[in-house]
């Protein structure tokens, strides 16, 4: 296999990865906005529901850029980065709570597969 090809199937593979974790992340984020509205408390705080949000919503902005494989998916990545990154260190602060870590967790992995597919693009 030539190597034009093979760093071109390594590209797909790492997009197929990002767009997976984008996916996850879109999900989990989803599923822990009602977590948090039903804990109530710093849980239901504004900001956090809103950065949650906007977790959400990036995610699938970023997978649907992947998706159709557009020419400007890399910059929505470095926005996706960011927001899950600030998203994971919010969760975290929810203290030691098993569904507050577990999308903390989702967001660090899609921020990290969202900057590689970024700066792949440099």
């Amino acid at each position: 296999m030539p190597i034009q090809q093979l760093s071109l199937h390594q590209i797909n593979q790492d997009m197929q990865q990002c767009i997976q974790n984008c996916l996850d992340c879109h999900s989990i984020c989803l599923n822990t906005i009602t977590y948090c509205l039903q804990q109530g408390g710093h849980h239901a705080e504004p900001a956090h529901i809103r950065l949650m949000m906007d977790c959400a919503e990036s995610c699938q902005t970023s997978a649907n850029f992947m998706l159709r494989n557009s020419d400007l998916h890399a910059h929505f990545c470095g926005a996706c980065a960011e927001v899950c990154q600030s998203c994971a260190e919010d969760c975290d602060r929810m203290g030691d709570d098993a569904q507050m870590k577990a999308c903390a967790e989702m967001c660090r992995r899609c921020a990290e597969t969202c900057r590689r597919m970024s700066m792949s693009m440099a």
